[in-house]
Parts: C-alpha cells; sequence; structure tokens
C-alpha cells in the first residue's frame, strides 16, 4: 500500500485529448506492436489507466499538459511553468485504472523528476530520483517531504531522460 494516490489523466481531460491534444493537433491512434512498427511502444506508460502499453492494444501518443488543466479547474496560474509534453494514452475509452498497487512505472533504476507546485501552480522545489529496489518506500520518502512543506499542493513526477509526464500526486 502506498501512503499518496497517484492519479491518472482525469476521464474528462481523456475526452478531449482523444479528439485535439493539448498541443492542438488532432489524435492519430496505432495498434502497439513488439516489431516496432508503427513505433516500438510495447511496455510504454499508459497515462489513462496507470499501465504499461501491451501489443495489439490501440493506443496514442499525444500531447497533455497537466499543470494547465489542473489551474483551469483551480483557478491557478502557472504562467511560464505551464508545460505540455508526451503521454501515451488508450485511443478508446479504458475504464481508467483497475487494481494498480503502489506506484505506477516505478521500475528500480529509473530516474525520475519530483517537481512541487504550490496552489498558483508555481514550482516551489523539487529534485531527480533514482527508483530505488524498494520503489514504494522510496517514493513514499520523496511525496513525504514534498508534502511537509505546507506550500506544496501537488506533485508531478516525470521521466528525467524524456521529461514525460508519469502522474500527479495531490496534497491528501
Amino acid at each position: 500500500m502506498t501512503a499518496y494516490t497517484p492519479l491518472p489523466i482525469p476521464p474528462a481531460a481523456l475526452r478531449e485529448l482523444r479528439n485535439l491534444d493539448d498541443a492542438g493537433r488532432p489524435m492519430r491512434p496505432f495498434t502497439a506492436r513488439e516489431d516496432g512498427v508503427p513505433l516500438d511502444c510495447v511496455g510504454s506508460p499508459l497515462r489513462c489507466c496507470l499501465r504499461a502499453v501491451d501489443a495489439g492494444e490501440r493506443v496514442a501518443l499525444v500531447s497533455y499538459a497537466p499543470l494547465r488543466r489542473w489551474a483551469a479547474a483551480t483557478g491557478a496560474d502557472p504562467g511560464a511553468y505551464d508545460e505540455a509534453g508526451p503521454v501515451f494514452v488508450h485511443a478508446d475509452a479504458c475504464g481508467g485504472p483497475r487494481g494498480v498497487r503502489g506506484y505506477p512505472f516505478a521500475r528500480p533504476g529509473a530516474l525520475r523528476t519530483v517537481r512541487r507546485y504550490d496552489a498558483r501552480g508555481h514550482i516551489v522545489g523539487g529534485l531527480s530520483f533514482t527508483v530505488p529496489d524498494d520503489a514504494g518506500a522510496g517514493f513514499d520518502r520523496v511525496l513525504g517531504e514534498a508534502f511537509a512543506e505546507p506550500e506544496v499542493a501537488l506533485v508531478h513526477v516525470r521521466s528525467l531522460e524524456y521529461g514525460c509526464f508519469q502522474f500527479e500526486v495531490r496534497r491528501p
């Protein structure tokens, strides 16, 4: 059991992203294949249901701006801290996470950036983090440190290598 709840992309945002993504581009679905055609995405993280892409699934790579969407819902103004990046989602409705235990995409040795944001949507700290063998304890520790700061409203976990959004955690 994790101390914090990793959040997937919300269903309303997914419906919009499956029409136009946050860069204004229409979704271009494809079938994930192990042989790399059209794109070797098998095993890549799906942000709609917080699990890896399986061969044969219809998926899409879309641009997603999680802070922008959170700010629109809360009235915050992240200004220059707003950013968008690529994420994989199912091309069709998937029902969201089912039976997800622990922190998703927490492969030991993976490099992550843990960014802290305040209620205005401004970055108030962050760190790079190597996922330890006990990934749950490691994430519990860094998220606990983040939320120990009273101004932290939410945390984004991203891939260090590509900057891809992995998941969000909000103040408990």
